[in-house]
């Protein structure tokens, strides 16, 4: 392992921005803010997004903030956020990214996520029929080599755990865990994952010999909080008997350890984790999963808290103090892409090409940090 000499100073996260969270109706009320921004913005669920082309709304990135309307809706029952993520569903018929519901492409099938928790508060049979399509699809073949970037963990992993347990069919579990290992051990050269660092690096364009500028590798900080978002939704999910939960423990827990110590002094994430001066400063959607990731972790006693909960203090307040806008509005979200360098430069003014997944990963780690404060 390389000595990572720059790390020293940001073992010791000395910070004059407080070292609690706020009470949890403090946290609600800016989950709330942040969530009502968006659905004012976007009142019509089934408006395709725009950017650089015109995409059906239940691309990835909107899946990944209904992820996080659904978190919200399960500390805060408000009918409106039911409502809201049943018009989205009703639009496209329960249905994949353009209706194609034999895609094998993890973005598109993470929108089944949430049909898969509204089937479960109310079992109407066409809220799962296409998700579950999609994933037999999969299992009807031996090919597990789909996953080839680790975004699609957070995308697709869920889904099968879900299926799982709704089917009480462990096959959809032992599946996932084909897939998850082949991605970690041998995508690439060696598999995405490094076991020494901990850390993931975001594709094999990015594994050995590539490096950053200052020579260390390319850990991307959205990239790994993909993952650290996806063990967690998965062992929330997943039987306690399940044979590889042990191994998405350690995993989850190294992780989490490899991530504390290259938090920044402010609380915030740089882009890229191990190169602070390639394109550093505050982001915030990697800061979210990494917060979601602790307050879960804490939450379900994975996580050390009197290790864990300062940091995750940080985390949370800098986002709460520089993120947030007083109209819910959240800046420093660096847009999409797979690298540090994609989406720059980031500001507390600037709107990303999309505004919906950096919220989702805020609501999931608000939700998080609010039941952790009401356990407390």
């Amino acid at each position: 392992m390389k000595h990572i000499l720059f790390l020293l100073p940001l073992l010791f996260l000395a910070c004059h921005r407080p070292a609690d969270l706020p009470e949890p109706d403090e946290t609600l009320a800016d989950m709330r803010q942040a969530n009502a921004y968006f659905m004012e913005k976007w009142p019509d669920t089934g408006k395709r997004i725009v950017t650089n082309q015109s995409r059906a709304s239940n691309i990835w990135t909107r899946a990944v903030y209904y992820q996080g309307l659904m978190a919200l809706h399960d500390i805060d029952p408000q009918p409106e956020y039911y409502q809201y993520a049943t018009d989205w569903a009703d639009f496209h018929e329960w249905n994949l990214r353009d209706g194609n519901t034999y895609t094998r492409n993890a973005d598109n099938q993470a929108a089944g996520q949430t049909y898969i928790e509204l089937y479960e508060i109310d079992p109407q049979p066409e809220r799962i029929e296409y998700i579950k399509a999609s994933i037999d699809s999969m299992m009807a073949t031996d090919k597990i080599d789909d996953w080839d970037w680790i975004d699609a963990i957070q995308m697709g992993m869920p889904v099968f755990a879900q299926l799982g347990v709704l089917y009480d069919d462990p096959s959809y579990f032992e599946r996932m865990y084909e897939m998850y290992a082949f991605t970690k051990n041998e995508h690439g050269e060696n598999g995405l994952y490094n076991p020494e660092d901990h850390l993931w690096w975001r594709d094999a364009d990015f594994d050995p010999p590539y490096t950053e500028p200052n020579g260390e590798d390319s850990y991307w900080s959205r990239g790994n909080g993909w993952v650290i978002m996806a063990l967690a939704r998965v062992l929330e999910i997943l039987p306690e008997d399940d044979p590889h939960r042990e191994e998405y423990i350690a995993d989850f827990r190294d992780m989490m350890d490899a991530v504390l110590k290259v938090q920044r002094e402010d609380g915030f994430w740089n882009v890229s984790l191990h190169d602070p001066n390639h394109y550093g400063g505050k982001e915030t959607s990697g800061t979210a999963m990494f917060a979601y990731g602790m307050a879960w972790g804490i939450n379900h006693k994975l996580l050390d808290r009197k290790k864990y909960m300062p940091p995750l203090a940080r985390a949370w307040n800098a986002m709460v103090d520089e993120a947030l806008h007083d109209n819910g509005f959240l800046g420093y979200v660096q847009s999409t892409g797979k690298e540090p360098k994609d989406g720059q430069p980031l500001s507390y003014d600037k709107i990303p090409d999309f505004e919906d997944y950096g919220l989702g990963a805020f609501l999931l780690a608000g939700s998080e940090i609010y039941k952790l404060k009401q356990r407390s």
